[in-house]
């Protein structure tokens, strides 16, 4: 059965971006499949319980593709037994997920206005070398370690159990609670939420100087950098080793970008060979 759905996404009522998607799977079916297996985490109404909700602006630009959506169910979902969906499966859930969103979004009223109220502000703690090292350096290293190890590689056929001595256990980072895939769910995830901290007004180089939050260029690297690590997310849900390494380039090229204009400077001394004075400049 060959459907085709539309997302109708309303962004504080100004403006709509309309998705056209075919999708081979067969709704009714996922209906009552997602009523079984999904509503506990996720709600009847898609609306999220102990899982994310299903429906909303932001779900539906990430997965406007049912093919995508299907191989996300397919290989993560339950998340107590991933894989044990059969691609028909996923395709039905799938199916019924993007016509309830639809449906979600025709049906949703103009968002109230929010009222005003002060915002607490945080100045910054870290510089912008200890930011770097705490956050994007081991998470930017854990999504590049894919290109060289599959996160699903197994001893033997036993499947994954928390505690279990894996292949790839990346310095021990999680050993023994997360899945190896999680692990680069969760570097990914960082990558692109704490990538706005690049931003924040008040943060200094290492060497003193402020962090050129005012930088068009800046911006744009920093938008990048959330770009890819959304992107790293998106390939790592696909649980394929290739994905993740085709992204990882991406990453790579993000952090060249900026390192190139505002890291990596000529001219330094025996003392300080790297140049450090001459960053974030």
């Amino acid at each position: 059965m060959l459907t085709r759905l539309t997302w109708t996404l309303a962004l504080g009522g100004l403006l709509s971006i309309t998705v056209h998607a075919q999708s081979a799977g067969d709704a009714t079916r996922g209906q009552e499949m997602f009523k079984q297996r999904c509503a506990v985490c996720h709600g009847d109404a898609l609306q999220g319980l102990v899982g994310p909700p299903l429906t909303g602006t932001e779900f539906a630009r990430t997965w406007a593709n049912p093919s995508e959506l299907r191989d996300k169910i397919q290989k993560t979902m339950p998340q107590d037994d991933p894989g044990s969906l059969t691609e028909a499966q996923a395709g039905d859930l799938a199916a019924f997920i993007v016509r309830a969103g639809a449906a979600n979004a025709a049906a949703a009223a103009p968002a109230a206005p929010i009222a005003s109220h002060d915002t607490p502000s945080f100045p910054p703690a870290a510089n912008l070398a200890q930011l770097m090292r705490g956050i994007f350096f081991p998470s930017s290293n854990l999504i590049f370690e894919v290109q060289g190890h599959d996160p699903g590689e197994k001893k033997g056929d036993k499947p994954y159990e928390p505690g279990a001595n894996d292949n790839f256990s990346w310095a021990q980072w999680g050993a023994g609670i997360y899945s190896p895939w999680e692990i680069v769910d969760y570097a990914a995830l960082s990558i692109a939420d704490a990538a706005p901290l690049l931003l924040a007004p008040g943060r200094r180089c290492e060497n003193g100087r402020p962090v050129p939050v005012e930088k068009d260029d800046w911006k744009k690297f920093t938008q990048n950098l959330i770009d890819v690590g959304k992107a790293a997310y998106k390939a790592s849900q696909s649980r394929s080793q290739e994905a993740v390494s085709d992204v990882s380039n991406d990453l790579a090229d993000a952090c060249l970008q900026c390192h190139e204009r505002y890291r990596d400077k000529p001219g330094g001394t025996t003392a300080d060979p790297s140049n450090k004075a001459a960053r974030c400049f």
